[in-house]
Order: C-alpha cells, then structure tokens, then sequence
C-alpha cells in the first residue's frame, strides 16, 4: 500500500466523471425533451433531421400561400356570383323593353335600372385583394409546395378590355329603344355565357388549391412524424437510465469517499 499514489481513488474519481458525465446527458435529454443535444449524440439523425425541419418550415409557409390564393378566388367567386344576378337582371330587363306594349317612356324608365347595374358591374371590375387586381388580363402566381411548385391563375378580366363584357357596360349600351334593346340582349347573352366560363375556371383553381392544401396538410404530418422519430427523446427509456445513471454517481461518491480514506490506515503501521 502506497500512500504518494492513491489508484483506488484515482479509478473511483474517473469514474467519477463518467458518471456525473452521463448523468449530465441524460438530464439535459430529459429537460430538453430531445435525443439529440448534441452533434455528437447522433451526426447522422441529426442532419436528417435538420433537412426534415426545413422541409416543415417550407411546406407551412407554403401552406400560407395557398391559404390566401384560395381567400383570394373565394372572393373572386364571390363577385362573380353578383355579376350573375345583375346580368340575369339586366337580361330580364331587356326582354322587358322589347315588349311591344310599351312605349318609349316606359323604356327609358327600365334603362335607368339597367344603367345603374352597367355601373355596378363596372365597380366590381375594380375590387382589389390586397392591392392584387381581382378581374384583370393579368395572371396570379402562387408557390404551392415545399419545392417551390409554382401554379398560375389565369385572370378574370370584367374590365374595359374585355371586349365581352364591355359590350354591355360600355355607355352606348342601353334599352332606351327596342333596336338598342336587341343589340343589348345580344351583349347581355355573350356575357353570360362568358361568366360561366370564367366561374368555371375560377372553381378549378378553388379545386387545385383544395388538393395543394390537403397535400401539404399530410406532408407536414408526415415529415413532423419522421422528424419525430429521429430527435425526440423516449421519456419511459431514458428516465430509466437516469435514475441508472443517478445511483451509478451516488454510488461511485460514496467509493471515492472511501478511497481517499484508505491511506489513514497506513498510519498504523508506523511507530507510535
């Protein structure tokens, strides 16, 4: 037995430190809730898991996106369902005119009505959804995936340089007379039947949108489900090696306790 050199507590204080080591670990696993603390635990989980993170992140910002190209043809449809009444009104009113019946005076009472809906037409022609143009020649690009997937609207034009639907709003269009009325009738029934090709097209893009949605819902799901499995920590399994852990320290302690007192009995075997 040596007294310089003391390996009992020198072994017991190494395993010391491993053990207060991986206590360490295990607590910062449980209190952090994660598998991975650090690089180290798992390089490989760990930049899988980080390239699944981003996945999420860019699927959720996309899943933004959707959601207001959808706000934005809900509102859309919605307009347009006016414009379908006011035309079936004004359509209505025309026939009206063409009743040989009435005269002039009673015409020129319908135009009124029918001049105020050319009107409401013409303002709904310049709603905007935030600053973005609603009914315009111009197409709406959206991102629609986490890869950058990118889907375009075609535009709804009801404005000026639409050739259909300014033959009816255009301010020579009237049913003062029942030549003007005829002429109308004529614009009124082209415009229609154009506004049911352009509500179509507007449920189609609703229809997209509505798959793009769903599928980004799932691959949010799903990658948050993978990523999950890589980095979240087992409570029930490492709360075990805690507790391991937590015994191993107390244990080795009380060891090195020991050790460091081994040298006093050396003392009785010198003189008094």
């Amino acid at each position: 037995m040596t007294i310089g050199s003391n390996l009992a507590a020198q072994s017991s204080a190494n395993d010391l430190t491993r053990t207060s080591a991986a206590l360490t670990k295990s607590l910062a696993k449980l209190s952090s809730g994660s598998r991975i603390v650090n690089a180290y635990d798992d390089a490989g989980g760990l930049a899988i898991s980080m390239r699944f993170d981003a996945k999420i992140e860019r699927a959720n910002a996309a899943k933004d996106n959707v959601s207001n190209a959808q706000s934005f043809t809900n509102t859309q449809d919605g307009y347009l369902k006016r414009v379908a009444k006011t035309l079936n009104r004004m359509s209505e009113l025309v026939m009206l005119s063409l009743d040989g019946t009435k005269g002039d005076g009673d015409r020129i009472l319908y135009n009124n009505e029918f001049t105020q809906l050319k009107s409401y037409i013409t303002d709904l022609a310049n709603k905007e959804f935030n600053s973005v143009s609603l009914f315009s020649a111009s197409t709406v690009e959206s991102v629609i995936d986490s890869e950058g997937t990118s889907f375009v609207m075609s535009g709804i034009n009801l404005g000026a340089t639409s050739t259909t639907y300014n033959a009816v709003t255009q301010s020579g269009s009237n049913i003062s007379t029942t030549g003007a009325a005829t002429t109308a009738l004529s614009a009124v029934r082209t415009a229609i039947t154009q506004l049911a090709s352009d509500r179509a097209n507007v449920g189609a893009n609703q229809s997209r949108l509505n798959m793009a949605s769903e599928y980004l819902a799932a691959t949010i799901e799903t990658f948050t489900a993978a990523t999950s499995a890589i980095k979240d920590v087992d409570v029930a399994t490492e709360s075990t090696e805690f507790s391991r852990q937590n015994i191993l320290n107390q244990s080795t302690t009380a060891m090195l306790a020991q050790a460091n007192q081994l040298p006093q009995s050396v003392l009785r075997l010198l003189p008094n």
